[in-house]
Parts: C-alpha cells; structure tokens; sequence
C-alpha cells in the first residue's frame, strides 16, 4: 500500500512538474478591447499564461485563472516598472510578446503638431522598444516576438491623408522589428511583424466612423495567435501584409 502511495505521488510531482517546465508565457499588450482583447482569452483558454498590459482592464481578464493584468500606460515609460517586479517574481522566461497597443490619430498634417506626434510615437513606437528591452533578459531560443503594425507603415504602399503620425510611426517598429531580429539572430530569439489592413475594432471606428472593415478583431485575433506560435518556424526579421482589401 506504502509503495502504491509513493508511486501515485511521484507520478503526480512529474505530472506538476511537466506541466511546469512546458508552462507557456506570453505578454500581450493593448488587452482592454478589440485584437488584444481577443488574444488575450484565446492565449489563456489555449492554457498559456498571459500577462495582459492594458490602461483599461476588463472583468473577463480579472476573472481568468490564467491571465495576469496589469494597468499599464505604454507612453509612460515609468509605468512599465510593474512589468519588471512581475518578471523578477513571478516568471523565469517569456515564450512570446505580441505588441498589439496601438494609438491613432486622424488628422490633417497641417494641424498635427509636435505634441501629436510625441504622443503617437510614445506608444507606438516608444512602447514597443521599452518594454522589448525589459524582456530581453527573459526571452529564450524559441521566443517570438511578433508587433502590429499596419499596412500604411510599409514603404511603397497605399497612403491615407491625415495618417501622417500613425503611419510614420508604423514604418518605425518595422524598422526596429528588422534590426532586433538580426541582434538576436544567434540566441534563437525572432523578430517578425504584421503589416495589418483594416480591422473591424473600436479604435478604426473612432477614427473612420461608419467604416465597415472585412474582417473581425476575432477573426484577425485567430490568424495572430497561430502566427505568434508558428510564424517563427519560417519567418525571422520579415514584415508579412495581412489585408484583404485597400485599405
């Protein structure tokens, strides 16, 4: 009886202990609506653990065994000093980051100051290198690092009047993405991003009301996922268009 007890338990603390080392963590950004919103449960019902960083929380994040939020202000660069007590705690290492926060504006380049621009580059561009730069020391051979961007970010492509700090700042982190990729190339670490078209969110609607975008924050929420987990297999340093129509 002694020796049956002995074995379930040894069976038991493998059992633990391989769901601990296969444990997965992932750090998405921009988790209070729309993509992120998405990622975020899909990633935890998936059985990852997620760290959502967002301004705003939402209850069904709070609610979710496998998901960690944190009120994170991307534009200030302070603010990500949770991010690193978290780290140093709570994980040894970080299989994937998506950078999905965003910030848009629409107006005409005449009007668009200074101040504007600062205030778009702080999280979409500023954003993505502060909080890179924290992971790095947890991001192992394996890890991906996947960042949204857009489609008006790509040199050569369609451009829209009034985008002229978004899309600016878009081509930036592509930028950033191509460099981090070819720095980190020898420890295993990949660097790719997502050139996205429109996207049904809440943010598009502010900025384009009454405009209808082919496809989903699910549904593009669905095509991120899988690419966080596989795209680093064929893909590194590269910018991938993910659009089915114009814009």
């Amino acid at each position: 009886m002694i020796e049956k007890e002995s074995f379930l338990l040894n069976t038991v603390f493998l059992a633990f202990l391989f769901i601990f080392v296969a444990m997965k963590n992932i750090i998405i950004t921009g988790t209070s609506r729309g993509i992120g919103y998405e990622l975020a449960l899909q990633f935890a019902a998936s059985g990852y653990q997620v760290l959502a960083l967002s301004r705003k929380t939402p209850k069904a994040l709070l609610e979710n065994e496998n998901i960690t939020c944190l009120s994170v202000d991307l534009s200030v660069e302070a603010d990500l000093e949770k991010v690193t007590a978290f780290l140093a705690t709570s994980w040894q290492h970080i299989d994937g980051i998506v950078h999905n926060a965003g910030r848009l504006l629409f107006k005409p380049f005449s009007e668009t100051t200074q101040e504007d621009f600062e205030n778009i580059y702080k999280v979409n561009v500023f954003g993505v290198a502060n909080l890179t730069r924290i992971c790095i020391p947890y991001l192992i051979k394996g890890s991906h690092v996947v960042t949204v961007s857009s489609m008006g970010g790509i040199q050569g492509s369609l451009k829209f009047a009034g985008l002229a700090a978004y899309s600016s700042s878009k081509g930036a982190v592509i930028t950033l993405s191509e460099l981090l990729a070819e720095e980190y190339k020898e420890l295993g670490i990949s660097f790719n991003v997502l050139a996205l078209g429109a996207v049904q969110t809440e943010m598009l609607q502010e900025a384009f009301p009454g405009y209808q975008a082919p496809i989903t924050a699910k549904e593009m929420a669905d095509y991120i996922f899988n690419f966080t987990l596989t795209g680093n297999k064929y893909f590194n340093g590269k910018v991938l268009p993910v659009s089915s129509s114009n814009p």
